[in-house]
């Protein structure tokens, strides 16, 4: 297979994989899934969460790919799509993990319109701790914060977080 039509393959993964993203944290971790997902909505303690099992479970598909072509014999444009894959999750993992949720400490600050734009949406899906009435699901593509906001208040703001002074005032007299 030549390079560039290998590096199409490849461009189209990665675009792709934010429809799967998408669709992956709408209907499966917001889903039958929660069980590990639950854990990305609660305050972490320690390193790891239950939810860090789904970059596992996702990295499958992308290492039978790679190895399947290069190893097996299967068709060359596999190991693009496992590529693609893979730099999808190279991606969601500096946006998610260290930019946003910062689990590796940085001093990036967001200054782009779009940086900022995406930051803020993820951060209006964690404002909601349930399973149901999440807004935003994508992690490259996101509504603008004014609409995820106006549908949150759409909906009675229900599960959405209470702020933290009011959380911890519930702590401290036991409520």
């Amino acid at each position: 297979m030549s390079w560039p039509i290998g590096a199409l393959i490849f461009t189209l993964t990665v675009i792709g994989m934010e429809a799967f993203a998408y669709a992956a944290h709408r209907w499966i971790m917001h889903g039958p899934g929660w069980f590990l997902h639950e854990s990305h909505h609660r305050p972490r303690t320690g390193h790891w969460e239950l939810n860090d099992l789904y970059a596992a479970i996702f990295a499958v598909p992308s290492f039978l790919l790679i190895f399947g072509a290069l190893q097996l014999g299967w068709w060359p444009g596999f190991a693009w799509i496992g590529a693609g894959i893979a730099a999808y999750g190279a991606i969601y993992f500096g946006f998610h993990d260290i930019i946003v949720h910062q689990r590796i400490p940085t001093r990036y600050l967001p200054r782009s319109r779009y940086m900022k734009r995406i930051v803020q949406a993820h951060r209006l899906h964690h404002v909601v701790e349930t399973k149901d009435g999440n807004v935003s699901f994508g992690f490259l593509v996101a509504p603008r914060p004014e609409s995820l906001k106006a549908e949150l208040k759409r909906r009675s703001r229900a599960g959405v977080r209470a702020p933290a002074a009011e959380r911890r005032a519930e702590q401290t007299t036991g409520r």
